[in-house]
């Protein structure tokens, strides 16, 4: 049972799964821009110098040598605040990598709004948008540690160009390492309900989970299942809580437009639609300050989540 005051950084996380998978895939190589302390990639080159390269600020130079050492037949990593990576080295993410489907893993954390006191310029808000619309492009975002260093050993060992979405702040720890394992197929439900199904992942699910709380009190049963793949959907799960409870909210640490209620919204329109309402951030940037400060300003506190469902199963 997930307990909110448990929280760890998936950061870290990252930054030991690739530790340990170093030491069983001598072809495994990690690449930074100048960040590796941030992104804590640092700890693969402590233990692997020779296998470590900091390309500096140089995102698009970052992508198109990882594209050469996957040509090589290497496994690269590659690590770099997401506003960065996903932004300046679009072009070559999307024509060097995705185009060839080359098997490079771009790992990028701080996303969301996660930099809260460096403000807008720094907070992604439209990565999974550009990064899913790119061909072959498979889009992960893990919700606690344990789901993290899965996700990274599942990169490590498939084909492919992926984009994995990361945090800088910390993520209520949800499951048990000796018993989960990730499928990009399956999505866990964290909460079992009846009423209405809430998809959400990462951050987002402790404030989804706080929202079921709140509502068992009032005699609502939520369902939070924990939507840790965007791309490729898992359509049928969609569809099929779709006809369970008859009503859906998304919660997101994104912009509404192009993410996880884009996805599930697209699904559902063209096979099972129902009542249905998209939490995120409303097609604005974001601003400097603690990120609770912003997830007030930006309504996506549980109060919102609430008269979110509220809303759906009137229309259901």
């Amino acid at each position: 049972m997930y307990n909110f005051s448990q929280c760890s950084h998936t950061r870290d996380a990252y930054g030991q799964a690739l530790v340990e998978l170093g030491e069983e895939m001598p072809n495994l190589i990690v690449l930074d821009s100048d960040l590796s302390g941030s992104t804590k990639t640092a700890k693969f080159a402590k233990k692997f110098p020779d296998r470590f390269l900091d390309i500096g600020i140089a995102e698009q130079n970052l992508i198109d040598i990882a594209a050469g050492l996957s040509l090589s037949g290497k496994i690269p990593f590659v690590s770099t605040f997401a506003i960065f990576g996903c932004g300046r080295a679009w072009e070559q993410i999307r024509n060097t990598l995705a185009l060839d489907n080359l098997t490079v893993n771009l790992v990028m954390t701080h996303a969301g709004l996660s930099l809260g006191g460096d403000g807008a310029t720094h907070q992604s808000l439209e990565d999974i948008a550009i990064m899913r619309v790119i061909p072959n492009m498979r889009v992960i975002v893990p919700a606690d540690s344990v789901e993290t260093r899965e996700v990274i050993r599942y990169a490590a060992e498939t084909k492919g160009p992926k984009y994995i979405r990361i945090s800088r702040r910390r993520s209520m720890d949800i499951f048990q390492k000796e018993e989960y394992h990730f499928n990009p197929a399956q999505y866990p439900v964290i909460e079992d309900g009846s009423d209405v199904t809430i998809f959400s992942n990462g951050c987002m699910l402790r404030e989804s989970l706080k929202a079921t709380q709140e509502l068992k009190k009032q005699g609502i049963s939520a369902k939070v299942i924990n939507l840790h793949t965007i791309k490729p959907l898992a359509n049928e799960i969609i569809i099929s809580e779709a006809k369970k409870t008859g009503a859906i909210v998304t919660v997101e640490e994104h912009n509404v437009i192009g993410g996880i209620g884009s996805a599930v919204a697209e699904v559902l329109s063209q096979n099972h639609p129902v009542p249905m309402r998209i939490i995120g951030v409303n097609d604005r940037f974001g601003g400097s300050g603690h990120v609770e400060e912003l997830y007030r300003e930006l309504d996506l506190t549980p109060e919102h989540i609430i008269r979110a469902v509220h809303e759906v199963m009137k229309r259901r």
